[in-house]
């Protein structure tokens, strides 16, 4: 995993209170630069999106639709009984890019 992806990830579990102890110093070191802080507010607007929360100014007209249109096109996820060191090749990458 690169390293760019990995901040990404630990800033957003930060967001959700799910970050492990151990991430903790490398995603408050990304949370110093630009790139960082953009990532932060991004995942939060995400989060108040997704519990109804965000002010109407942050999103632009039809944002909701055009979310909830991509999330009816994905494929549901299935359960799996653990987590291997191999990624699961059968789900499609998701392509996001964050401010």
């Amino acid at each position: 995993m690169d390293t760019l992806k990995r901040l990404h990830e630990n800033i957003s579990a930060l967001a959700d209170g799910e970050l492990a102890d151990s991430e903790l110093e490398l995603a408050l070191a990304a949370l110093d630069s630009a790139e960082g802080r953009a990532a932060w507010q991004a995942y939060h607007l995400i989060g108040d999106t997704l519990r109804a929360q965000a002010p109407a100014a942050g999103l632009d007209d039809g944002c909701a639709l055009r979310l909830a249109a991509r999330l009816a096109s994905e494929a549901p996820l299935r359960a799996t009984k653990a987590r291997s060191a191999e990624p699961d090749r059968t789900l499609p990458d998701a392509a996001v890019t964050l401010p």
